[in-house]
């Protein structure tokens, strides 16, 4: 069954967790405002009700695309222009069917290791069922504190967006400073945009334009330590998986070695470096691999 579902601050501060920081809006306006930036493709990361630099570069984004100025702020304005994107409800009932916890793994640490499983599957239900609704797992847990995350169990979860953009991408930025992948069709008009996990100090992200190469979903990893001074000292062959290294999609640039790719921890997006490629959330990297073909143009910004 689907319901509308409305939280007072107070109500959905002790559903998400206080957080750390103060808010200049209130908690489910925040939530609001992540799950409506989702359906219009404006990523928030993980969404768990919790204002931070992956909603702000959201929301800044989806001023962009409406023209609007882009402080990065949750006024009036751009909460008007998001509900009116979205009359659907926040929210839904949803049963949890076998197919949804079927394949866990326990994953461990270290490449060597991972290299002896045959999949690279999810490791908890509620890790699984998280991932599926583009939520954080704790988020998840806190708004089902009795669920045992079971097939048959009804659970409420966030209702995202679809994976699907509705048009080719033509065009890929890759903005280093923001932190950001942004998408275009062949107008210009800027179709969604991600927080990303791209490069570091140690391992710089490429400069300069490339293309799209290919297109893997469900990717299985290889590793080469030639002219590496990290990783294992020999080559090794990881099975595919949202918990592979490189998530559960890769997109391949003509630059030798690079990608936009997936991650087995959509938490720390936007949060922490990279060996240089372009980390997304696997739904993100999955709805862009989606719309993208060989030859699409990816520049580093």
């Amino acid at each position: 069954m689907i319901f509308n579902f409305a939280l007072s601050a107070a109500a959905l501060a002790a559903v998400a967790g206080t957080p750390a920081v103060p808010q200049p809006f209130s908690p489910d306006m925040v939530l609001e405002a992540q799950i409506l930036l989702d359906r219009n493709h404006h990523s928030p990361g993980v969404i768990d009700g919790r204002q931070g630099s992956n909603t702000r570069r959201a929301i800044r984004a989806f001023e962009m695309a409406e023209g609007l100025s882009t402080d990065g702020k949750l006024d009036a304005e751009v909460m008007k222009r998001l509900r009116a994107s979205s009359s659907e409800p926040l929210l839904v009932d949803y049963t949890i069917i076998e197919e949804d916890i079927s394949k866990l793994v326990d994953v461990p640490d270290g490449m060597e290791a991972q290299a002896a499983l045959d999949h690279l599957g999810f490791e908890t239900a509620a890790e699984a069922l998280a991932e599926k609704f583009h939520m954080s797992q704790a988020f998840l847990e806190r708004l089902n504190p009795n669920a045992t995350f079971a097939a048959g169990d009804a659970i409420k979860v966030v209702r995202p967006g679809k994976n699907e953009l509705g048009s080719k991408v033509a065009r890929i930025e890759v903005d280093k400073r923001r932190s950001e992948v942004r998408a275009f069709n062949e107008d210009g008009k800027l179709l969604a945009s991600y927080p990303g996990t791209i490069g570091s100090d140690r391992f710089p992200s490429p400069d300069g334009s490339m293309e799209v190469r290919a297109v893997a979903p469900a990717p299985t990893y290889y590793f080469d330590p030639s002219g590496r001074d990290w990783g294992p000292e020999k080559r090794l062959t990881i099975a595919a998986g949202p918990n592979n290294p490189v998530g559960g999609t890769w997109i391949d640039l003509t630059k030798e070695g690079y990608g936009i790719h997936g991650s087995p921890d959509p938490r720390l997006i936007g949060k922490t470096a990279s060996h240089g490629c372009v980390r997304l959330t696997n739904w993100d990297a999955a709805e862009l691999g989606g719309a993208v073909d060989q030859g699409t143009t990816v520049t580093f910004t």
